[in-house]
């Protein structure tokens, strides 16, 4: 079974309207279809996929079986336009760029403290 991509994360989230907003605003995804679970959420999209899943209402501290997960990470390009849009949205953020790779990383964190890294790289 060879794996071909990443297919989407799935976030849970303790304001699911406040989370919509935030991806929307800090990442430019598109807050699109999604059938109908009986549960609340939403799809956010890029392009043509849903890569972003949220799920309501399940935030409340308790700790759910996932692991050491540690963060989730996008490419961008046009570093400054990253910068921008993230400062227009007041999101606090922090830069590194990687040693001996033309590679720029951007960290910061969701509403509900999932750390999101976006990688711009510099040839591209």
């Amino acid at each position: 079974m060879p794996l071909t991509q990443l297919d989407h994360v799935t976030i849970l989230c303790s304001d699911l309207a406040r989370s919509r907003a935030f991806y929307a605003e800090a990442l430019g995804l598109v807050d699109g279809e999604r059938p109908p679970f009986n549960f609340p959420g939403a799809w956010l999209w890029l392009d043509d996929k849903p890569v972003v899943h949220l799920v309501g209402g399940r935030n409340d501290g308790t700790l759910y079986e996932t692991g050491s997960f540690d963060h989730v990470a996008f490419a961008a390009k046009d570093l400054e336009a990253v910068r921008a849009r993230l400062e227009k949205a007041g999101i606090t953020y922090r830069e590194t760029a990687v040693p001996g790779r033309p590679l720029h990383q951007i960290f910061f964190s969701d509403p509900d403290g999932v750390k999101i890294e976006l990688n711009v790289y510099r040839d591209r």
